[in-house]
């Protein structure tokens, strides 16, 4: 790869909220930010799991098609060495045709590196005989080195120091056709890519993928054509064409996987390499070699472009590996080991440092707790994060390698307590809304009262002063007597209902002046009528009685409210009259053991002209007037009422909140 190129990104626009990739990655390489996953060069070993399983095509390979176009083109000799996985990548063709269709791209040769796995096998069964006390990890995948090297730096000691079978093809056909020929590697694996730019640079000069192989046939127009005598040039493979199945190189090497000494152990796949190594780590493995592939098998790697089954492709590299084995001509292979006596195939790996993964147990308990995990069973491992349990994540986060957004339950319970918040502004938005419709509804009879109530009124005097002077003429006649009488009850009732209008319409500025609240209350008290059958009850509970009001004015609400409680109590009951407060707040309460207000009637009863009381006993303005009063001093008035015996003792409260000082309002 070009220098600073990073193997694996992240292409923003199609990556979902998935974590899948976060999931499958074992080097745990997969960063969330902002909810984008990204992969971490500095962690990441090449697998291509997260290439692999994300549904969305969001994960780009570096692509190496210029670099190979560019060697192509250079007037070098190049030659393509190619995976033994081949044989199920074109399963479909004869192997004589794969290998005339990448001559046609411009390669000079065409080798397979099953030679150079060969040849590896052999360094391992000669490894083990010569060293009989050690124990080695198989070096033969890249993704596996990387791992090691990265995350468990403590068993590099262990990784035989045997090359790749990559490598060994290259130092093969550089041995026998000079060191100026440039070498491509064709294959199934992403992490060739990033050995080749490595410890492998001055032997690999590119790698392609069988996916890029085939764009690249589909870009030169390249069919498959008829056989000949066309075959990959020598060196030709033996036992060495079965590397790419699992337990391939222990049959190449002649080695057995014998369940009774245990002294060979192979695994492959995501979940047994980590395993595997953790134990072999452990001392659980008494093996002497462990042969470890990150996938199960090349045959399975990322860069194979078919979807055939496993055990499809490997019947495929079986039935290859049998018919090249039965053709090979052991002249030739005696000739060409003779030629490549003392071939050099030892390799040197180092640790790579990362950053420390400690992580202080108290930071840990932090980050849970700011998850909502305050106890274990808060902690249910789901698995939805990507990460296996709640405490990895946790780790993850403190790393900056995840976002406490990524634990699903912890979301749920986000997202509720953000329902919570919206059911409550609605809530308050519909109070808001109830508030302007009031006060639309109070502008608009304010508006019609002080357009008429100068107009009634004067007509309305001289009614009642020409009806109480007839009245005291008629002593002798009762029922003219009781006619004039009701003439001049009502027309008193319309001066009330005038006069009304004029409170109502009359905007009155706020005056306000320090006021003991308590005081205030008592005086109210008294002024106010109360029947002998109603008991009152006064509360007060304020720290500081004093604030700025005006006296006059909230005193009218008071005296409404009041009166309406003991209307309300016809047959007597008990009147609570109640101060509190805040250091920004007084708070009135007026509450009643009366009949109550029907559910149906309570968001209009500050509505001018609304009432339940029988005619002639109200006018509808009281409460619409205390409501006026309360906004200019931009306080808050509230109900709650119980007109049902079923539902507990009726009754009604009203509670009226007002801004202690001027500038709070």
């Amino acid at each position: 790869m070009k220098s600073g190129a990073q193997l694996i990104r992240t292409i923003g626009e199609r990556c979902r909220v998935c974590y899948t990739c976060v999931r499958d990655c074992p080097a745990k390489a997969i960063r969330i930010a902002g909810g984008q996953a990204q992969v971490v060069s500095e962690r990441c070993i090449g697998c291509g799991n997260c290439y692999r399983v994300c549904s969305q095509s969001a994960k780009q390979i570096y692509d190496s098609r210029d670099d190979v176009q560019k060697l192509l083109a250079s007037g070098r000799r190049v030659a393509a060495i190619v995976a033994p996985s081949f044989a199920a990548e074109f399963a479909d063709l004869d192997p004589g045709q794969v290998a005339g269709m990448i001559r046609r791209l411009g390669f000079g040769l065409v080798c397979e590196v099953a030679f150079g796995a060969d040849l590896v096998a052999e360094e391992y069964r000669r490894l083990l005989e010569r060293e009989e006390g050690s124990r080695y990890i198989g070096t033969t995948c890249p993704a596996l080195v990387a791992y090691v090297e990265k995350h468990m730096p403590e068993l590099v000691p262990n990784l035989a120091p045997v090359v790749s079978p990559m490598i060994a093809e290259a130092r093969t056909l550089r041995r026998l056709h000079g060191v100026e020929l440039a070498i491509v590697f064709i294959g199934p694996c992403l992490a060739k890519k990033v050995e080749a730019d490595g410890g492998g640079a001055a032997e690999v000069d590119a790698v392609l993928t069988f996916i890029e192989l085939r764009q690249m046939l589909e870009a030169k127009g390249i069919r498959p054509g008829p056989v000949g005598a066309e075959d990959f040039d020598p060196p030709h493979p033996g036992l060495g064409a079965l590397f790419p199945v699992s337990r391939g190189i222990l049959q190449a090497a002649r080695l057995v996987e014998d369940l009774l000494t245990s002294d060979v152990v192979a695994a492959d796949g995501r979940p047994a390499f980590l395993q595997a190594l953790n134990d072999f780590a452990a001392g659980a493995l008494e093996a002497r070699l462990l042969e470890i592939l990150c996938c199960n098998g090349c045959i399975m790697g990322p860069g194979m472009s078919v979807d055939t089954p496993m055990f499809r492709r490997r019947t495929a590299v079986s039935q290859y590996a049998r018919r090249r084995v039965g053709r090979l001509d052991p002249a030739e292979q005696a000739e060409v080991r003779r030629r490549l006596e003392g071939l050099d195939l030892r390799a040197t790996f180092q640790p790579q440092s990362l950053p420390s993964t400690a992580i202080p147990p108290l930071e840990l308990q932090r980050i849970l707790q700011l998850m909502g995990k305050l106890a274990p069973e808060d902690e249910l491992n789901c698995g939805a994060c990507g990460y296996p349990t709640c405490r990895e994540h946790a780790a993850a986060i403190y790393l900056g390698l995840a976002e406490s957004e990524m634990c699903l339950p912890y979301t749920i319970d986000r997202l509720r307590d953000s329902l919570k918040e919206l059911s409550e502004s609605n809530a308050e938005l519909a109070s808001a809304r109830q508030a302007l419709v009031n006060a639309e509804k109070l502008a608009s009879m304010g508006q019609l009262a002080a357009g008429i109530a100068h107009e009634i009124n004067n007509p309305l005097g001289v009614i009642l002063l020409y009806a109480k002077l007839l009245l005291d003429d008629a002593s002798a006649d009762p029922q003219r007597r009781r006619d004039l009488g009701l003439i001049a009850e009502q027309a008193e009732r319309c001066r009330k209902i005038v006069a009304g209008l004029l409170n109502f319409a009359r905007r009155n500025k706020v005056v306000r002046q320090p006021v003991d609240v308590t005081r205030m209350v008592d005086r109210c008290r008294r002024a106010v009528l109360i029947p002998d059958n109603v008991r009152v009850w006064v509360e007060h509970r304020m720290a500081d009685p004093v604030a700025e009001l005006d006296e006059d004015q909230i005193l009218q609400v008071l005296t409404n409210l009041i009166v309406n409680a003991v209307e309300a109590m016809p047959q007597g009951g008990d009147l609570t009259i109640s101060t509190s407060d805040t250091p920004a707040e007084v708070v009135l309460e007026v509450r009643d053991t009366g009949c109550g207000i029907p559910p149906q009637h309570l968001p209009k009863i500050f509505e001018p002209f609304f009432t339940t009381k029988q005619i002639g006993k109200g006018t509808g303005l009281g409460l619409a007037v205390a409501y006026g009063i309360v906004k200019m001093h931009r306080g808050r008035i509230e109900a709650e009422s119980n007109a049902d015996p079923a539902r507990g003792p009726t009754g009604t409260t009203f509670r009226v909140t007002l801004p202690r000082r001027g500038e709070e309002a």
